[in-house]
């Protein structure tokens, strides 16, 4: 179950990116979302802080929390959150699907286990996925789990949402998620999976995930096809 104030974090964060309070404009007062959202100050400052870290707003001394976000003219997959591909694309209002090409069960050699992060001879689940956007494979997955933290990943798992399962079936809580983003040259079974049109080159997402124990448990490469996409961060400078 999500935190409240991760619940009235999304809310908001959803009311902005519909236009509700557009550009420029303030949200209403505090007091009047504690009222809206029958919640304490406390916890609507922790969701104004998490809208403030994600570049939706910007709090102005005196005049209340005014808004700073435009909408993308790309689909947007922001490097600073966790959400899955289904929650991705429910946020975005876009229509999509996974295949799944694969689901086995490896153990981790030397190489792969230098690869991933994963250590030598930890039983790995790989996963490999093609995420479909209104009917174009557009994103190669390939994830490697680690079968101990998380068990019973099956086709049908992977296919409807695997953090569905993490966190709604096995109670696990995933807690953050260490990413790098490179461009690389598509590969044969990019061209053979996805949708490229010809376009040689890819942008590709790095990213291994922990749970609140620290333990990793996921190691995930997303491979983009970049014409159709914009990866979008927030840096706010801290002020010594």
């Amino acid at each position: 179950m999500k935190a409240r104030y991760d619940v009235i974090f999304r809310d908001i964060r959803d009311s902005i990116e519909r236009g509700a309070y557009p550009f420029q404009s303030f949200l209403p007062s505090e007091s009047e979302l504690t009222a809206a959202f029958g919640c304490s100050h406390n916890t609507l400052r922790r969701a104004l802080s998490l809208l403030r870290e994600r570049g939706y707003v910007q709090p102005v001394h005196g005049e209340g929390v005014r808004v700073v976000y435009q909408p993308q003219e790309r689909t947007a997959f922001t490097v600073g959150d966790i959400e899955s591909f289904r929650e991705a694309g429910e946020r975005a209002h876009l229509r999509t699907r996974t295949d799944v090409a694969c689901v086995e069960q490896v153990i981790a050699d030397d190489a792969l286990a230098a690869r991933t992060g994963f250590s030598p001879g930890e039983e790995l689940t790989y996963v490999i996925r093609v995420r479909n956007i209104d009917g174009e494979a557009l994103i190669l997955d390939h994830s490697y789990f680690r079968t101990a933290s998380v068990p019973g990943i099956t086709v049908e798992v992977a296919r409807r949402s695997i953090y569905d399962h993490i966190e709604g079936h096995l109670g696990i809580t995933i807690a953050m998620s260490k990413r790098t983003i490179t461009v690389e040259r598509a590969t044969e079974q990019d061209n053979e999976l996805l949708d490229l049109d010809g376009i040689d080159y890819l942008a590709v997402i790095t990213s291994q995930t922990f749970d609140a124990q620290g333990i990793l448990i996921e190691r995930t490469q997303s491979r983009h096809r970049p014409d159709h996409f914009c990866f979008r961060d927030t840096a706010v400078r801290h002020h010594v």
